[in-house]
């Protein structure tokens, strides 16, 4: 459809052009991430057999290069629902690191904040509707319960004809067995 191929230019743009900045400086990024990465790593720390790596530049590099890699396949509408998952689950922490409007007591910067927050959040948004969206095809939960449905008919109908096939070997031993008597 147009608009698919319209739109999902439209909103990989500011992933890719972002992820292409911050993997050039990702120095400007590092201390904004810096409590994010803390609390990820932490709660990693705690709940997994190995330790995760500390570098706040290279969790900055890896989120960039996801933002550019999920960004450019889902311009071209390759793979779109998963790359618009990939976005989605990368502006999750970027948000929580570069827009903390709870942190600002100025007004002006309060509200500057406030406001990519709530645009992330609208991005947010839109890649959840991306990522569920099937393109007008049926969803894969859809096509499993219905090629489930024909398998239990296929099996009852097999299931059917082998009886169907045994009472008959059966009516034939019988009668078999009356003639050798």
């Amino acid at each position: 459809m147009l608009v698919r191929r319209i739109a999902r230019p439209l909103l990989a743009a500011s992933f890719v052009y972002g992820g292409v900045d911050t993997l050039r400086n990702p120095q400007t990024r590092v201390p904004g991430a810096q409590p994010v990465v803390d609390t990820i790593t932490k709660t990693a720390d705690e709940q997994l057999p190995v330790q995760v790596p500390r570098d706040v530049e290279q969790w900055v590099r890896i989120d960039a290069g996801i933002k550019v890699g999920a960004g450019a396949l889902f311009a071209l509408g390759k793979l779109p629902r998963l790359s618009a998952l990939a976005l989605a689950g990368s502006i999750v922490p970027t948000t929580l690191a570069g827009h903390r409007f709870w942190e600002h007591e100025d007004p002006e910067e309060r509200f500057g904040q406030l406001s990519n927050f709530l645009k992330n959040a609208g991005l947010l948004g839109g890649l959840l509707i991306a990522a569920v969206d099937t393109e007008g095809r049926p969803s894969v939960g859809y096509r499993a319960k219905r090629a489930a449905k024909r398998a239990g008919a296929a099996t009852e109908k097999s299931l059917e004809q082998a009886q169907k096939r045994a009472a008959k070997a059966e009516k034939k031993a019988q009668k078999q067995l009356k003639k050798a008597s």
